[in-house]
């Protein structure tokens, strides 16, 4: 089995999931009391996100590599970033920390293709709603993705910083988000991407009449295929 560093604290909500989907995934294919071989560098999500208020990716980019190149030393070989929006950076870091990074938009274009789906709503950060890291790769695999309108993606983003990012799960926040949902389909959307590790806290698969493509999950799997590979 191949040792995995997770790059994480952002935010630890969902690095906790990551934990326990890529140890159970292990667990599941190997049995007993088999777990997986993983290190951990977790962030003060407070210095990450003054960073992003700065548009400052050269100052975050320098902190992942950092931290994967501790986790490399450390016996790590490949490394797995706990979030869909620090994939922005994840060719730099790849290339500064010499190991591969499991990249979560081509796992999650691997399976969206299983399906034989060409277009699929993404909800996220602005970031990953906004930028071409997530989307280009959806659109190379034959997946055409769409987006919410400007307001709602904000209201995603602000919610992603101030409510699930802490924990706090409103169900006037879901309701909204269900509403954005919605729209989304009406679009075209024969799927959803809950393209933030946060938003598979509040989004359940039975509330939507369509599938959900869980990013935490998909990319935990696919971690788990490449310690196990």
């Amino acid at each position: 089995m191949k040792t995995l560093g997770l790059i994480g604290g952002t935010s630890w909500i969902s690095t906790i999931d990551y934990y326990r989907f890529i140890n159970q995934g292990i667990n599941d294919k190997l049995g007993g009391v088999n777990a997986a071989q993983l290190l951990l560098h977790s962030f003060n999500y407070a210095d990450i996100a003054k960073n992003h208020a700065a548009n400052d990716w050269a100052k975050t980019t320098k902190m992942v590599i950092d931290s994967g190149i501790g986790l490399r030393n450390a016996g790590a070989e490949a490394i797995i970033l706990c979030a869909n929006t620090l994939h922005l950076i994840a060719d730099e870091a790849e290339q500064g920390i010499g190991l591969p990074v499991i990249n979560i938009a081509t796992a999650t274009a691997k399976v969206i293709n299983k399906y034989g789906l060409t277009k699929v709503g993404l909800l996220g950060t602005k970031f990953t709603m906004e930028r071409a890291f997530f989307t280009d790769r959806l659109s190379a695999a034959g997946i055409q993705p769409i987006t919410p309108n400007p307001a709602d993606r904000d209201f995603i983003h602000q919610t992603l910083m101030d409510e699930l990012g802490k924990g706090i799960f409103l169900a006037e926040t879901k309701a909204r988000y269900l509403q954005i949902i919605n729209s989304l389909i009406q679009q075209g959307a024969q799927g959803i991407i809950l393209g933030c590790t946060e938003i598979p806290l509040l989004i359940m698969p039975e509330d939507t009449d369509v599938i959900q493509f869980d990013t935490t999950q998909i990319h935990s799997a696919a971690a788990v295929e490449f310690a196990l590979g």
